[in-house]
């Protein structure tokens, strides 16, 4: 479990560690008199790399199903470890010009199908191999492991903050998390190569194929699956904007606001795995379904009242209150997710449809909060989006409703 855990925290620290420094990265790459457009074209190429999420997902995830779950998570680790490479040592325009965003484009690519990779065999190695009564606790260690992510970015880019200066951190200091990721990328590799795992089902079910395997839960379940994933993964990338939200928006300093994301992790890692717990005891769909609509409905007022008193400490609050609502929901939804489908295509069914929603709805995430602000010179009307995508993923987790889910067996 630690050694899918910290390979899993790896992958999402180099992929989040681009949104969190996404104002930076683009005056590096994207230099422009306006502000808005160089940012906009930074959170654009954040956003090319879940183009090829759903590649990783199903490649990978279908050799995790046939051969095993080890071998899909040494491979998006490896190449997590290349793309962060390469964005950690790349010149920016001003040396090499137009190769500069062309060869950010295509690091952001390689992310893309490590992540997408990633996901599908580490979630189902958690829930494989939990003891039985705690699959819940075990699998939203995938959720935990993406926040301490979070608070790992957080964490380097306020201490480099606050010892290199806003101007250093601004002229190379936003590396500095990419360099770290790509060295602990080999302690990464090697805790894998020792993973034992249950042994994988090489056959599909009697007279099934493995695509009707994938679809056994019916059509109105995976859309309903879908919907929660589309929530959650829309609700999370606001909060991995925040910082930038914090610097473009409220015009708090640079320091404060990479401690917002030091909050967002924190809370987040604790709020996953209390989250799990409770779905192993009273069942998934509570777990799921009261905070998703607590957040629904409380977002709007929450982001008025910050943006009408932007304080430092208001702003942890907020932070730490919506990232509390949204991780607890989506580590609750991961684990209903993964047992939604039989052994023989869980990486690959899971894998895809997480990558699917994220491709669509978190890759267009930061350009759709950036592009609101702009267009209606609102800070609130992010908001609305949050508001409307939370409510329907409340009534889809209704849709949903059944046992708390079917235990994976070991095989």
């Amino acid at each position: 479990m630690a050694a899918a855990v910290i390979g899993n925290t790896l992958e999402v620290f180099d992929f989040i560690a681009y949104g969190t420094f996404a104002v930076m990265i683009g005056r590096t790459f994207f230099p422009t008199h306006d502000d808005y457009l160089s940012l906009l074209l930074s959170v654009s190429t954040f956003g090319v790399g879940f183009v090829t999420r759903p590649l990783g997902a199903i490649l990978v995830g279908l050799l995790a199903d046939r051969h095993g779950r080890r071998h899909g998570m040494m491979i998006s680790l490896g190449l997590m470890g290349l793309g962060s490479l390469m964005i950690a040592v790349l010149p920016g325009y001003a040396s090499i010009g137009p190769w500069a965003p062309a060869l950010l484009v295509l690091a952001r690519l390689i992310q893309g199908i490590a992540w997408g990779a990633e996901a599908g065999p580490a979630t189902t190695y958690l829930l494989e191999n939990a003891p039985p009564g705690r699959s819940g606790l075990y699998a939203s260690w995938q959720g935990a492991s993406q926040s301490l992510a979070v608070l790992g970015a957080g964490l380097i880019g306020y201490v480099a903050t606050l010892l290199l200066g806003p101007g250093a951190m601004a002229e190379w200091g936003w590396r500095l998390p990419f360099a770290l990721g790509v060295l602990v990328v080999p302690v990464g590799l090697a805790l894998r190569r020792g993973l034992e795992e249950v042994p994988v089902t090489q056959l599909a079910e009697p007279g099934s194929s493995r695509v009707g395997q994938l679809f056994s839960a019916g059509r109105g379940k995976l859309l309903c699956a879908l919907m929660l994933l589309i929530a959650g993964t829309v609700s999370q990338y606001f909060l991995n904007y925040i910082t930038t939200y914090a610097l473009a928006v409220l015009h708090l300093p640079t320091g404060l606001s990479l401690l917002g994301t030091v909050i967002v992790g924190g809370c987040g890692a604790i709020a996953a795995l209390v989250a799990g717990h409770l779905s192993d005891r009273i069942g998934r769909i509570p777990v799921i379904l009261v905070p998703r609509l607590a957040l629904g409905l409380l977002i709007v007022p929450l982001l008025l009242l910050l943006t009408g008193h932007p304080a430092g400490w208001l702003f942890g609050l907020v932070a730490a209150l919506v990232t509390v609502l949204q991780v607890g929901s989506f580590a609750g939804s991961v684990v209903l997710l993964v047992e939604l489908f039989p052994p023989q295509v869980r990486s690959t069914g899971f894998g895809t449809l997480y990558a699917i929603a994220i491709s669509l709805f978190g890759g267009t995430a930061q350009i759709v909060f950036t592009t609101l602000i702009h267009w209606t010179h609102d800070p609130v009307s992010p908001a609305w989006y949050l508001a409307v995508v939370n409510l329907v993923a409340a009534l889809a987790a209704l849709g949903l409703r059944g046992p708390r889910g079917v235990p994976a067996q070991p095989r």
